[in-house]
C-alpha cells in the first residue's frame, strides 16, 4: 500500500465520521482488542 492510498483512505474516514468522531472511534476499536486479547489468553472454563 502506498502512502497515497493510505492519506486518501485517512481522508475518507475523517469525511464520514468527523474529526470529532475519530478520536472516541478509535478508543472503542482499542478496548474491543483489549478485551479480546484478554479473552483468549484466558483458560476456558468448561
Amino acid at each position: 500500500m502506498s502512502i497515497i492510498e493510505i492519506i486518501l483512505i485517512g481522508a475518507v474516514i475523517v469525511l464520514i465520521f468527523g474529526g470529532k468522531k475519530i478520536p472516541e472511534l478509535m478508543r472503542g476499536i482499542g478496548k474491543s482488542v483489549k478485551e479480546f486479547k484478554e479473552a483468549k489468553d484466558e483458560p476456558r472454563k468448561k
